[in-house]
């Protein structure tokens, strides 16, 4: 490994604390180019049933490694953020072996920047998933939009988004998800859910290791993408009661504002459960869910319990 990725993996990489908790590194760069690999580990099982890594797993290191391409088509430090991103999931995975991530940004232009990337783990020619991503790169001094008057609009939130109240509070009651069978992704991030005949409402306590940002500070985008699938899967399993499994076949996730360093909910809406497809729309938020951080998309395949991977 060379002494400048040795500098970059030290200096920037390990000063992320979710980075440096899960033990990912950069393991090559170039132009507009990025690799990456994450440590084998059993906190990333997340399907104790099959032995199958969480998906979430797979989408904290894809995001990371399309976050590191981006920086590498930019050639300067230059502040940028996950627009969105997308996980189509290609083989089975297990926790027992090292992931690798290799990205490449394919279009850069004045405010967005295009990702492509292939998880992998024994071979790059037999992908565990892809990812296609796209990044918004800051707005240079001067460009904003203005409203009439010459006040800039805020860029967080669209006009039409509601306002902010104060008028929503989270349950104070909460226990573990699936103490019977625990996953241990979900341990890993400490998700919780708040007891409920109705709805399911997921938690996400703020941890320091969940940063992917430190200067915001920020909960790492993989972490948000990883919490909002693990509650698609509770969900869609509650609803099952065990008569099949489900099994991430893609998912896909719209950032719409920062996660700020404090607790994050997401609730679930069965679009479809068919046979052998089931679809899940999921809504994760903070202080207000009328006011979401994240709106993401599952197809999960049903399989029955005995059936191989």
């Amino acid at each position: 490994m060379s002494s400048f990725i040795e500098d970059l993996n030290r200096k920037y990489i390990a000063r992320a604390p979710h980075m440096r908790d899960i033990g990912v590194t950069v393991t090559a760069l170039g132009p507009s180019r990025g690799s990456m690999r994450m440590p084998a580990r059993a906190d990333w099982l997340g399907d104790p049933v099959r032995e199958l890594i969480h998906p979430g797993a797979l989408t904290v290191l894809a995001d990371s490694a399309c976050g590191l391409a981006v920086g590498a088509a930019l050639g300067q430090p230059k502040p940028y953020a996950t627009l969105d991103l997308r996980m189509d999931y290609l083989r089975p995975a297990t926790p027992a072996r090292d992931l690798h991530c290799d990205a490449e940004c394919y279009r850069l232009t004045r405010s967005i920047a295009f990702v492509r990337a292939s998880v992998w783990q024994d071979s790059e020619q037999q992908p565990v998933a892809s990812a296609q991503a796209t990044f918004m790169l800051s707005t240079a001094p001067g460009t904003r939009p203005t409203q009439p008057g010459g006040v800039a609009q805020p860029l967080s939130d669209s006009p039409s988004q509601p306002a902010a109240t104060s008028a929503w509070t989270a349950p104070l009651a909460s226990e573990p998800v699936m103490p019977e069978q625990p996953i241990p992704y979900a341990q890993y991030l400490g998700i919780r859910v708040s007891p409920s005949d109705r709805q399911p409402l997921f938690r996400l306590p703020y941890q320091e290791k969940l940063v992917g940002n430190p200067r915001l500070p920020a909960l790492h985008g993989g972490v948000i993408a990883g919490f909002s699938e693990t509650a698609a899967i509770l969900h869609l399993a509650k609803v099952l009661r065990g008569e099949k499994l489900p099994k991430g076949i893609d998912f896909s996730i719209d950032y719409l504002r920062s996660g700020r360093p404090e607790e994050s909910f997401a609730s679930c809406e069965l679009v479809r459960v068919g046979s052998r497809i089931a679809t899940v729309q999921i809504r994760c938020w903070q202080s207000d869910p009328a006011r979401p951080i994240a709106i993401s998309r599952a197809h999960f395949l049903l399989t029955a319990p005995d059936a191989g991977s």
